[in-house]
C-alpha cells in the first residue's frame, strides 16, 4: 500500500498541540478534516515531531496509507485549511518510511525580545530585563556537554530514556530578539522550554553556571524553570 508523507507549516497559538487529542483541536484534527472533504475518504495520520499547546511550526511532516494513487492536493487543502495551517506538498515516499522514527534530526529555535514590540507578541517571548549574552551563550554550551535531560522532561511522559544527542545549542542576535538555536537527534516533553527558562535564570545571574550544571546532572526536573511560554518556540526542520 503506498505511503504518503505530508509537509506542514502552522502557528500553533489556537492549537492544544500537534497530535489529535480528546476534547481539544489540534493541527492533526484540522488536516484530517481537510483531508477526508478533498480526498473523500479517511486517513490515519502519523506525526514526526509532537509539539505541545500554541508551539508554531515552519516545518513539520505526518505520513498516511492509502490504496488509490493521490494527487498532490496541497494547493486545494489550503483553501480548506484554516489560515493558520500550511500544507506544503504531499508526496510518495517507500512503504516502510516512518516521518517519526526515520527523522535523524530535528532543530528548534526559541525568540526572546526585550523591547516592547507588538509585532512581535504571539511570536517571541517578552522579556522586559537585563540579560548577560555571554553567560547564556556559556549556558548553552554547557548543554553541549551532557546526554541525560531528565531535569528537562515535564513530568507524565512515557519515553523510555532521557538520552539525547546534542547537535547544536548556541544562542544568536536575530534582528530584535535572542534567538536560542538547538538540534539534537530527539526532544523531550517540555524540553526546550525547560532549557531556556534555566538558562534566562543563568542571564538573569539568579543562578551560576555550576548551579545551572548541578541541574542538569540532578535529574530532577522540579529544579528547572519551565515558566517560558510558547510562544517564542518554533520547530525549524525535520531533517531525514
Amino acid at each position: 500500500m503506498p505511503r504518503y508523507f505530508i509537509e506542514v507549516s502552522y502557528k500553533g497559538t489556537n492549537y492544544s498541540g500537534f497530535q489529535k487529542q480528546q476534547n481539544a483541536n489540534s493541527v492533526q484534527a484540522e488536516l484530517e478534516k481537510a483531508l477526508d472533504i478533498f480526498y473523500r475518504q479517511k486517513f490515519e495520520l502519523t506525526g514526526s515531531s509532537r509539539t505541545d499547546a500554541g508551539v508554531h511550526a515552519l516545518q513539520n511532516f505526518f505520513h498516511f496509507d492509502s490504496d488509490t494513487v493521490l494527487e498532490d492536493g496541497s494547493y486545494n487543502l489550503n483553501a480548506i485549511l484554516p489560515a493558520d495551517i500550511v500544507c506544503k506538498r504531499i508526496f510518495v515516499v517507500a512503504d516502510n518510511a516512518h516521518c517519526r522514527f526515520d527523522a535523524i534530526s530535528r532543530q528548534y529555535h526559541y525568540y526572546l525580545y526585550q523591547d516592547k514590540n507588538p509585532f512581535l507578541q504571539g511570536r517571541a517571548y517578552y522579556v522586559p530585563y537585563s540579560v548577560d549574552m555571554d553567560l547564556l551563550q556559556a549556558a548553552a554550551a554547557e548543554i553541549k556537554n551532557h546526554t541525560d535531560f531528565t531535569s528537562f522532561s515535564k513530568r507524565n511522559t512515557q519515553v523510555k530514556t532521557f538520552e539525547c544527542t546534542i547537535y547544536q545549542s548556541e544562542w544568536l542576535q536575530e534582528n530584535n530578539c535572542l534567538v536560542y538555536t538547538v538540534k539534537a537527534n530527539r526532544f523531550l516533553r517540555g524540553m526546550v522550554k525547560g532549557l531556556v527558562g534555566t538558562m534566562l535564570l543563568v542571564g538573569k545571574k539568579k543562578i551560576s553556571l555550576e548551579e545551572f550544571t548541578a541541574i542538569i546532572e540532578s535529574k530532577d526536573c522540579t529544579k528547572a524553570d519551565f515558566s517560558v511560554t510558547s510562544d517564542g518556540l518554533f520547530l525549524i526542520e525535520v531533517a531525514y
